[in-house]
């Protein structure tokens, strides 16, 4: 028997917007159809996904003036030189304010069709069908859009809303064993910092769950939405409590820019800056070592890494972090817990406490 569950995410009137999870849902022609606003719709898609999904995309658009831009695949490729080419296309065929994109594909397709959506003509509307489970539960919902600069991560970008989110859990069935991983540490992340009985539910059903079992797999990225939308509900634009959403996101980004993009996925970098994380948290007297050996066990499991790459070094950690959106006035604001399955945002752990953290996990 299938489940489909829906969510919204309540940011007002004007911005309000439902996620649809569950199987089957790319056959839905009327679900997203009922989110385009005008005649024109733009596909924007990658070279992996676009064999596997687009036509079954496609073949709901009869009434449309359809184009499609399929972009490389890889966060090396998340940059203003890929995105000029979805400005390109609009542009050429001639798409005007009322032009829907959909973002068929994971989080870099979302964020740069999410970001040209934002800036086209000073924002027109787009859908986000995301295709990885780290989209799924993490990037596709709350409306950040962006591309990556040499220099650090998502540092260029908008807060653009989508129309509404389609979440279809068959599109897993395809995923790389990898990709699933990667993903497993977002959801991991929203039990860290805001629902420990989620928390536990993830501990007891890992197995499974990296089984890809379809109803475990519904409720896990219900529950990830959710504690999404609760936060964004809070603070949409990032001002203060979204932070939260970011816990291990500095330590992880600095590893994605050392490593070059691409080279560890976003998910294993920020499964990494979690332990890093709960380590400074524990030396910060907030949590036991036992539950930074909890979190390492766990996501062992979930085939992830658990400690730093070799060919880094503290030095480096400490400059590209520094770098990092969260850095206020020169003051380096981190995500920790003050337990587990409650989050904060502190300015207050010392450059010692984060050095000697990162040294710990090595």
């Amino acid at each position: 028997m299938m489940r489909n569950n829906r969510l919204t995410v309540e940011l007002g009137d004007q911005h309000s917007y439902p996620i649809y999870i569950g199987q089957e849902l790319l056959s839905d022609a009327d679900k997203l159809r009922s989110y385009i606003r005008g005649r024109q719709v733009c596909i924007v898609t990658n070279e992996t996904i676009a064999p596997l999904y687009l036509e079954k995309v496609k073949r709901h658009l009869d009434a449309y003036q359809v184009n499609v831009v399929i972009l490389p695949d890889g966060e090396s490729f998340k940059t203003l030189d890929t995105v000029k080419g979805i400005y390109d296309c609009l542009l050429e065929n001639n798409h005007n304010r009322t032009t829907t994109l959909i973002a068929l594909g994971g989080g870099v397709v979302g964020d740069m069709t999410g970001y040209a959506a934002a800036t086209y003509q000073r924002g027109v509307a787009f859908i986000q069908i995301p295709t990885t489970l780290l989209s799924q539960v993490d990037s596709s919902v709350g409306g950040k859009t962006g591309v990556n600069h040499p220099l650090g991560k998502n540092m260029v970008g908008a807060f653009h809303q989508p129309q509404c989110v389609i979440i279809d859990t068959d599109v897993l069935k395809t995923l790389p064993a990898r990709e699933l991983s990667a993903g497993m540490a977002e959801v991991i992340k929203y039990g860290l910092i805001a629902d420990l009985p989620f928390y536990q539910w993830i501990e007891e059903n890992i197995t499974p769950l990296m089984s890809c079992d379809e109803h475990l797999m519904v409720e896990a990225i219900t529950r990830s939405c959710q504690n999404k939308a609760d936060v964004v509900l809070l603070d949409e634009k990032e001002d203060n409590i979204r932070a939260i959403l970011n816990l291990g996101h500095t330590f992880g980004h600095a590893i994605e820019t050392a490593q070059s993009y691409g080279v560890w996925l976003h998910g294993e970098a920020v499964a990494a800056g979690m332990v890093v994380a709960l380590e400074l948290s524990h030396l910060m007297g907030n949590i036991a070592r036992a539950e930074v050996e909890r979190l390492c066990n766990l996501l062992t499991r979930a085939h992830l890494p658990t400690r730093l790459p070799d060919n880094m070094s503290v030095e480096q950690f400490l400059a590209l972090m520094l770098r990092d959106k969260k850095v206020l006035d020169g003051r380096l604001r981190l995500v920790l817990l003050e337990s587990v399955g409650k989050a904060v945002v502190t300015d207050k752990a010392s450059i010692e406490q984060v050095t000697q953290a990162i040294k710990n996990c090595f």
